[in-house]
This record gives structure tokens, C-alpha cells and sequence, in this order.
């Protein structure tokens, strides 16, 4: 490994707690920080059973400047998955996703200027807006940025903030954007964790309007591996996209959920649907694969979704609990 300190921040979060697991296990020599803010979404028991001796947990905001200048200047890289991240929430309200991902980016930025710490920004493919339902098209690295909601908004914000100190100031830099992912420890809100976990639970799952809407899966091991590939070989500067190229509608993967579990696809629930809802999401991965040598494992979405299912059926005390209030907020707003 490249670098052999490194501050995660978002690290209790679902990307962020699977990629410190899989560093732990695999880089023996590897010393982590995390910092994480533990909003709703993030959760210390996600890292409880990991050995402290290399692995420094700190609760704490990234708009803190005095706090990130202390972290950072005694590491030698930073990866940042510290994001507000829900589509739905930052509709009903914008400013946590202005302040995490514009404010809290802005402030990482400043501190690995000051220390020279390398820096790694993650980042999603909703920056790119949506394709058509129809077309075959895939978003590539040079691709326009058209966000459609405030969520992706301020994430296309943040990467523009990296490219920016990246030109002016001359920090060591690399963005990476990803397809939607799905595997263990993700928050009950998102698609794939909700529907298992109202199915679990005895209600039928919803879908938004026709649920055509189309989404590019990605098995978080495999986006955990690229990060870790962008970490060893990765040129400041550039920018890498991760997909399995495995495009699926919304409806289609709720209908394969029910199936998994023994349940009729027929009693899906169709609500209204979302304000501006993207319609099509895909990734062209093939010069990432090419310059990291990376390359999806987990590539039969329905062998990955079965131990996705499996992980919440033995998991069902970490998500119970946090599942009640989402059905709840949902409720209350009428769907």
C-alpha cells in the first residue's frame, strides 16, 4: 500500500464501514482514523468488534477545521465518504447536504493543502443528471455534469471543488464516481435494505411511480477493491468511474427481492413518484478497468443480492430498530 496512514472520514457509514473492514483484513501494515459525525445513517457497532490497535475512531464534524487540521496532519492520505447521501431527504431539506458535501469537502481540501496529504474524493454517478430509458448510452469521465436534485447538486459541487485545488493549488488529487451500490451495512432507507427489510417484516415494499427507473448495481466489495486500486496506482488529477455495468429497473430488482424470499412480486406497492426523479443511471468503466487494472468479482447480481438478503435475515437487531422510524417518516409524508 501506498500509504500506510490513513484518515477515512464517513467511515461508519456503509461504504466507509466496508471499506475499513476490508482494509484491516487485507493490509496488515495499514494504520486508519475514522471520522464520522454519526448522523442517522452512521453507526459505531458497524466497527465495535475491530481490534483498536489499528484503528482510531474519532466522532467528530468535517466543517470542523480545527478538528480536520489535527487529523490530517498525521496521516499521509485521506479518502472522504462523509456525505448526506438520500435523494428524498434533501428534498424535504437541502442545507445538511450544503453543509456536509460543499462546506465539509471546502474544509478537507484546506487541510490536506496545508499538510500535503494525498486526497481521495468519492463521489457518485447521479452528478451526471440521467439517460433516457431507451438508450444505450453510458456516462464517461468527460461526460457534462446535470444534477437533478439538491443531493447531487452539492455532490457535483464538491467534485468541481477538487479539480479547482487540484489546478490552483496544486494538491495531490483523485475523484472517483460510482454506480449505485448494495451489499452489508447499508442504512434501511436506500432501495435494496428497505424492500428486505419490509418484506422481513411482514409489509409489502413500495416502488416510486412505474418503478422503470432504471439503476447501475455495483456489489460494494467490488467499489471497496477500486477505491483501494485508486489508493495504489491512481494519478493525481484524474478521475475514475466504478461499475459492473449490471443496469436493472427499479421494479425488476424489487420483483427479484420478493422472489428470493418466497413473496409474490404482484403485491409491490406503487406510490407517487419522486419530484424530478432521474430516470437512468449507467457508468462506462472501461478506462478505470484499464488504468487500475480493476475489475468487477461480484458480477451475477442475483448470487450478490441472495447474501445481501442473507446478511439483514442474521442481522435483523441492527436494522429493526432504524427501520421502524423510516416507515414511520414515510407514513407520515404519505407513502
Amino acid at each position: 500500500m501506498r500509504y500506510q496512514k490513513i484518515l477515512v472520514t464517513g467511515g461508519a457509514g456503509f461504504i466507509g464501514t466496508n471499506f475499513v473492514r476490508y482494509l484491516l483484513e487485507h493490509y496488515q501494515g495499514v494504520e486508519i482514523t475514522v471520522l464520522d459525525k454519526l448522523t442517522y445513517s452512521g453507526n459505531l457497532e458497524n466497527l465495535a468488534d475491530l481490534s483498536t490497535k489499528r484503528l482510531n475512531v474519532v466522532v467528530g464534524d468535517v466543517c470542523d477545521a480545527s478538528l480536520v487540521c489535527q487529523l490530517v496532519q498525521s496521516v499521509d492520505a485521506v479518502i472522504n465518504f462523509a456525505a448526506e447521501s438520500h435523494n428524498d431527504n434533501s428534498l424535504a431539506d437541502p442545507r445538511p447536504f450544503l453543509d456536509t458535501n460543499i462546506i465539509g469537502t471546502y474544509t478537507l481540501l484546506e487541510a490536506v493543502r496545508k499538510y500535503h496529504v494525498f486526497y481521495h474524493h468519492v463521489s457518485t454517478d447521479e452528478v451526471f443528471g440521467d439517460l433516457s430509458i431507451d438508450s444505450t448510452a453510458r456516462f464517461q469521465e468527460e461526460s457534462r455534469y446535470q444534477p437533478s436534485s439538491p443531493y447531487s447538486a452539492t455532490k457535483a459541487s464538491s467534485d468541481h471543488l477538487v479539480r479547482a485545488w487540484v489546478r490552483s493549488f496544486g494538491i495531490q488529487a483523485t475523484i472517483s464516481n460510482s454506480s449505485n451500490n448494495y451489499g452489508p451495512y447499508q442504512y434501511v432507507e436506500k432501495l435494496i435494505p428497505r424492500t428486505i427489510a419490509t418484506i422481513i417484516s411482514g409489509a409489502n415494499p413500495q416502488v416510486f411511480g412505474s418503478g422503470k427507473q432504471v439503476r447501475d448495481w455495483l456489489h460494494v466489495t467490488d467499489h471497496v477493491r477500486g477505491l483501494l486500486a485508486v489508493l495504489e496506482k491512481g494519478e493525481s488529477g484524474q478521475t475514475y468511474l466504478f461499475s459492473a455495468n449490471c443496469q436493472l429497473s427499479n421494479l425488476t430488482v424489487l420483483q427479484k427481492i420478493m422472489r428470493q424470499l418466497g413473496q409474490d412480486p404482484s403485491n409491490i406497492v406503487h406510490v407517487a413518484d419522486r419530484p424530478g426523479h432521474d430516470q437512468r443511471y449507467a457508468l462506462d468503466a472501461s478506462h478505470t478497468m484499464a488504468a487500475l487494472d480493476w475489475h468487477p468479482v461480484v458480477t451475477d447480481f442475483d448470487a450478490g443480492l441472495e447474501e445481501t438478503i442473507a446478511w439483514y435475515q442474521n442481522h435483523q437487531d441492527w436494522w429493526q430498530q432504524a427501520h421502524s422510524i423510516v416507515e414511520a417518516k414515510y407514513l407520515k409524508e404519505g407513502r
